[in-house]
């Protein structure tokens, strides 16, 4: 099946605006989901995250006027959507319960990597050398902002690794699916076919003693925590789920690295962290790779 759009949906520059909104919202599902970890089982919380956001999005649904059916066919990609998103949101909350936030986000953004290779090799994107400049210019800044270290956290570590590959075919799969579903509509879907995946797990976990997934009953400001997971999550995978609709993947990955920044700023506000002065120089080079490609892709859009 060929990745390319429309011509009626190609319109890069609001792509990319909808993907700056992106990594604006993301770190907000990550500071909820950090602070639930406190004293609620990884596996609660992601499953929390796909349960309060399909309550979210059922109104939405409403009043969009969008059908809540959907052809059988589109079963199977909705389905690996929801679990590689379960994956990739387990993988997260897991290494974000015992390391910073800002740390995870380094390791897993090897993730835009992989988007750029599969997306050349496998799907035939056009993958052009200032993308690929911008995508290395934007990692050394984040070594510079984070200076991760495996050495530190041990096997932990290969969490946030799991959570690039993951979300890496989800990006992929999601572009496949916006072809033939609105984004509001893949969003509700995805989240109500992966509380379906959860449930039985937790259910099955109740009262085992397995603390990762053992679940517990969540004290008064933790059901807030809960609920926000699910909030961050409905709002900024509908801003990526709609900017895959406009852009190609390639073009999106750069712009990726700007999640890095909210997430700093985020992690002062709630955590009191810190950066120092490579992480402000860090900060300043993804800024620049990110607003570099913004440039980029008006340039192209206006010479179109």
């Amino acid at each position: 099946m060929t990745t390319q759009i429309s011509n009626a949906q190609e319109n890069p520059s609001l792509g990319v605006t909808l993907m700056i909104g992106f990594c604006i919202c993301a770190p907000l599902l990550d500071v909820c989901a950090k602070l639930a970890s406190e004293t609620i089982p990884v596996g609660q919380v992601t499953t929390a995250r796909f349960f309060f956001q399909a309550i979210i999005m059922l109104p939405v649904m409403w009043a969009m006027g969008f059908s809540f059916g959907f052809p059988l066919r589109l079963l199977r990609n909705l389905a690996f959507r929801a679990l590689m998103l379960i994956l990739s949101t387990y993988c997260f909350v897991a290494a974000i319960a015992v390391m910073p936030i800002a740390d995870a986000l380094a390791i897993a953004f090897v993730e835009p990597f992989i988007l750029l290779v599969v997306g050349k090799y496998v799907f035939s994107e056009s993958v052009g050398y200032r993308r690929l400049i911008a995508c290395t210019v934007g990692f050394i800044g984040i070594l510079l902002v984070i200076q991760p270290s495996f050495a530190a956290f041990g096997w932990v570590a290969l969490f946030p690794l799991g959570t690039a590959v993951f979300f890496a075919f989800y990006m992929f799969v999601t572009r496949t699916l916006s072809r033939d579903m609105h984004a509001v509509q893949m969003q509700f879907h995805s989240s109500w076919i992966g509380t379906l995946m959860c449930a039985p797990i937790l259910i099955w976990a109740n009262g085992s003693g397995i603390v990762p997934l053992d679940p517990v009953w969540p004290e008064r400001v933790f059901w807030f925590y809960l609920i926000g997971v699910g909030a961050g999550a409905s709002l900024s995978h509908l801003l990526m789920s709609l900017a895959l609709t406009y852009a190609p993947s390639s073009t999106l990955a750069p712009l990726h690295y700007l999640e890095i920044v909210s997430a700093v700023i985020m992690g002062f506000l709630v955590f009191g962290d810190i950066p120092n002065q490579l992480a402000f120089t860090g900060m300043i080079i993804v800024i620049t790779s990110g607003l570099y490609i913004v440039y980029r892709e008006r340039q192209i859009g206006a010479s179109q």
